[in-house]
């Protein structure tokens, strides 16, 4: 009986080792600085841990990293809605260390406004 509880905790603490691993925290971000683009979507995934696109802003192309997909459902934002080839501004924070990235706070899509925090 102890070596199940044994393995079982081992597993438990393995696995959540691995998933941390896996998700960002929101420090990596200067959220003094706010960014505010408009551009064209180049491509995206509507998957967890969170929805991403890369947006073309004139001449410079942004990884836009959005909500997890439930949160970016419940708000209303769909995947046909940031798909390639999509008009969209973005209002969110860059990355302090990949000069290309940016967490989204919010975005605009058809005049609309989705907050996605």
């Amino acid at each position: 009986m102890k070596t199940l509880k044994f393995g079982a905790a081992a597993l438990l603490l393995t696995l959540g080792t691995a998933f941390t691993v896996l998700h960002h925290g929101w420090s990596n971000y200067d959220q003094n600085i706010v960014l505010d683009y408009t551009g064209t979507i180049e491509s995206s995934k509507y998957e967890n841990p969170h929805a991403t696109a890369r947006l073309k802003d004139k001449d410079k192309t942004w990884t836009v990293v959005l909500a997890p997909t439930t949160r970016m459902q419940d708000r209303g934002v769909t995947p046909e809605m940031i798909r390639a080839g999509a008009s969209v501004r973005v209002v969110g924070y860059p990355h302090k260390q990949i000069k290309d990235e940016m967490r989204v706070e919010r975005i605009f899509i058809d005049g609309q406004k989705y907050e996605l925090r």
